[in-house]
């Protein structure tokens, strides 16, 4: 059976989950507010939570039914074939929403939404339950979907170690994107952190699955085939040259990085080091991208302290990468504009209370 379904991003990264989504073969993806709709198979939801690199959630909507008052809606929900989905051992927890309805009372609407699947199914309800059934009565429909991502899909289960205001991995993925990377450029991050740009970077180019090392909210859902898993979460083999490079002046970050590499399985590949932007140098590859996420005045410091930093790095770039191309990330466009650089600017992103752009230069 096919379902609808629901990719949520981060407003503004629309367009590259609809790119991605594509790529991947998924059915007529179509970017709209917030996400991107498509339509899939449970195998399809499956392998959009494991291969997504742009996605924060996946959403599957399972049906819907006209409700004009809290008895109807309890008469309807018994009639629901729940049992097509859930299962009576595991817990739901139900979030409802209503809009410009005749039900109007979201604790009453979840509560006899709750009573109507444990008295037939026997799924019992808890706050704390894996799997999140959400219910939104608009317009006097109520439509019934689950999240089967569970824990946002940026946690790709290596980053332990995080820096002061680390870029999300789902962020860092569709930044490569927009740069037109697609695994064979090198990258060099010269203020890495916890090393997001890097890794992800170097998964893309072994062709690593993001999700193959983390737990789904769909694996406890009924129906749920673990072994159709396997070879989405199997690691392909692929002997890459060393085209991946992270540098920071904190020793503490560059230890964490690389930590979180070897979690990733891409030590092979990246290198981290300790040094200030001033002694970063060309590498002895091909030109690929200069990928940068530098501090910025609200989200770290003082901004008038870190004109000096942006005018460092602007400097080094322009006279030791002819050729390559930099991506920077910042909430700063003034900050962007004091490298020098010949930066055009993406789409505004929220990003930890602010709103940061990627900007993108052609060769230097």
């Amino acid at each position: 059976m096919t379902y609808p379904v629901f990719l949520a991003c981060l407003p503004g990264l629309e367009p590259v989950l609809a790119n991605e989504a594509c790529a991947l073969g998924f059915a007529n993806p179509r970017p709209v507010p917030g996400g991107v709709e498509t339509s899939g198979d449970w195998p399809e939801i499956w392998r959009a939570n494991l291969l997504l690199r742009t996605a924060s959630r996946v959403l599957v909507r399972i049906g819907s039914f006209r409700a004009m008052h809290l008895a109807q809606l309890d008469k309807r929900a018994r009639k629901f074939p729940w049992g097509e989905v859930l299962r009576a051992d595991i817990p739901i927890r139900i979030d409802v929403t209503c809009i410009r309805s005749r039900i109007y009372h979201q604790k009453a609407a979840a509560e006899r939404i709750g009573r109507a699947i444990t008295e037939t199914l026997g799924t019992p309800v808890a706050q704390d339950a894996p799997l999140r059934l959400m219910a939104r009565i608009e317009d006097d429909l109520v439509t019934f979907s689950f999240d089967t991502s569970g824990e946002g899909l940026h946690k790709r289960g290596h980053k332990q170690a995080t820096g002061k205001a680390p870029l999300r991995e789902t962020m860092a993925a569709a930044f490569l994107m927009q740069m037109g990377f697609d695994g064979s450029q090198p990258v060099i991050d010269p203020m890495c952190g916890s090393g997001s740009f890097v890794i992800e970077a170097a998964e893309i180019a072994l062709g690593l699955a993001p999700g193959r090392s983390r737990a789904f909210a769909f694996e406890h859902l009924a129906g749920f085939d673990a072994a159709a898993l396997v070879p989405l979460r199997a690691v392909p083999a692929r002997d890459l040259p060393q085209h991946f490079f992270g540098y920071d002046r904190d020793q503490g970050a560059v230890q964490g990085a690389t930590e979180n590499a070897a979690r990733a399985g891409v030590s092979a590949v990246t290198r981290f080091v300790c040094q200030p932007i001033s002694a970063l140098q060309r590498p002895d590859t091909p030109p690929g991208l200069i990928m940068v996420n530098p501090p910025y005045g609200a989200r770290i410091g003082n901004p008038k302290l870190l004109y000096g930093l942006y005018a460092t790095l602007g400097a080094v770039l322009k006279a030791r990468f002819s050729e390559w191309r930099v991506g920077l990330v910042t909430s700063e466009k003034k900050l962007a504009h004091t490298t020098g650089l010949p930066f055009v600017s993406g789409p505004l992103v929220p990003h930890g209370g602010l709103r940061v752009q990627l900007h993108m230069t052609p060769p230097l």
